[in-house]
């Protein structure tokens, strides 16, 4: 089948997102790679977000800095992790004061760990869907959420999982964006069940390029995602040949890319890991070349 070729900026929504930096290094290689990324015009980049002070406030002066830097808009994450409601609506306050007009709402991690049970704060939001309606009184934020094709971690069933999705779009979320995954059989079937319960909003795939194999597994078995068989196999033995590692990895996510595509999928959202090379070498894959600033104002 003919691959997408030349510019396929109006075909294709990218996005992309990146993690607040914690060192000058990391910085660096930070704006690096936004700088890189921004020419493609994507669609929003979005930044994480943690409990604890010091990196709520990394997450917001990098929010900031990409407002104030770049033509691109930001979506800043936000969780109900540690934090009183009242906490909660004060920094979606100061984004909007920041011209932060979309927030990636998530419930947020167990502060225990992963894999122990999740404690909501007594005076904060219990659950993502309550975060997103608590968001929608502070502004009119554009608010996207998670969505999880093999199932959250604590979840009971993929049914369940859908039933949550629901409250959160109930509560005003115009859109999802899923834990990533390798197989795109399982996303495809979550969307088979998903548009059977009526839900119409688009749930973008979360693509995670490998940059290496051995974090990505220990990310996924955190996450709930498998890791294929093959996958694994793909990487055997190049764990210091960090050349022949980027060519496969740019092979494994430009094909699972490319498969979804001929399947009609073209929105998508890259877990970059702050590095841009091979989610760049994708969107040229995919037809995406650079824009002026005088092309995207057209």
């Amino acid at each position: 089948m003919p691959r997408p070729a030349g510019d396929a900026s109006s075909r294709f929504n990218v996005s992309f997102e990146f993690f607040p930096p914690k060192t000058d290094e990391m910085e660096a290689t930070l704006w690096e790679s936004i700088n890189r990324l921004a020419p493609l015009n994507p669609d929003f980049v979005s930044v994480t977000y943690g409990a604890g002070g010091a990196t709520r406030e990394r997450t917001h002066t990098t929010v900031s800095r990409i407002i104030r830097e770049t033509s691109i808009r930001p979506a800043a994450h936000l969780t109900c992790v540690a934090a009183s409601k009242a906490e909660v609506d004060e920094v979606a306050r100061a984004y909007w004061e920041a011209g932060v007009r979309h927030i990636v709402a998530l419930r947020g991690d167990p502060q225990t760990g992963p894999g122990t049970k999740y404690e909501a704060q007594a005076d904060g939001y219990k659950t993502s869907a309550d975060l997103v309606a608590g968001l929608k009184r502070v502004g009119d934020f554009e608010v996207t959420v998670s969505a999880y094709p093999e199932g959250h971690p604590e979840s009971t069933s993929i049914d369940a999982d859908i039933d949550v999705l629901k409250a959160k779009i109930d509560a005003g979320a115009t859109r999802a964006m899923t834990q990533f995954f390798f197989d795109n059989e399982i996303y495809l079937r979550f969307m088979d069940k998903v548009r059977a319960r009526g839900i119409t909003i688009p749930v973008i795939p979360g693509i995670v390029p490998v940059q290496s194999f051995k974090q990505t597994a220990n990310f996924a078995k955190s996450a709930g995602a498998s890791v294929p068989q093959w996958l694994a196999d793909r990487f055997e033995g190049l764990d210091n040949d960090p050349a022949t590692r980027r060519l496969v990895a740019a092979t494994v996510a430009a094909e699972q890319v490319l498969d979804l595509v001929d399947r009609g999928i073209c929105d998508f959202h890259f877990y970059t890991m702050n590095r841009a090379d091979l989610v760049y070498a994708i969107c040229h894959l995919l037809g995406m070349r650079p824009k002026t600033s005088e092309q995207k104002a057209a």
